[in-house]
């Protein structure tokens, strides 16, 4: 089982970024799919989920209106599309899957997203 997050990096507040997490070992479609972030000296959070069939999703209200998570069974892969950034959504952004429903079995390692002011 993988799951490898890609498309992190440095932005301008205001700025936008995509997010991608491909998922390898495991029957993609069966399992719902999280976006989680971790800021320095903070907990990790959720921050927007997506089910197995794409249908019905959840963000955060700290997100919601700028984020939108979407997802490819076809090609195994979840997307975080992140608009209007600001500094305070600095953390490493990881992916999660969940068979079926939380809690999350599989995790990946994380990609970083800065955004400077």
């Amino acid at each position: 089982v993988q799951l490898v997050e890609s498309g992190g990096g440095l932005v301008q507040a205001g700025g936008s970024l995509r997010l991608s997490c491909a998922a390898s070992g495991f029957t993609f479609s069966r399992y719902a799919m999280g976006w989680f972030r971790q800021a320095p000296g903070k907990e990790r959070d959720v921050i927007a989920t997506i089910s197995g069939s794409g249908g019905s999703t959840t963000y955060a209200d700290s997100v919601k209106g700028r984020f939108t998570i979407s997802r490819n069974n076809a090609r195994n892969t979840v997307y975080l599309q992140m608009n209007s950034l600001k500094p305070e959504d600095t953390a490493v952004y990881s992916c999660a899957a969940a068979y079926l429903a939380p809690p999350y079995n599989y995790w990946g390692q994380g990609t970083q997203v800065t955004v400077s002011s």
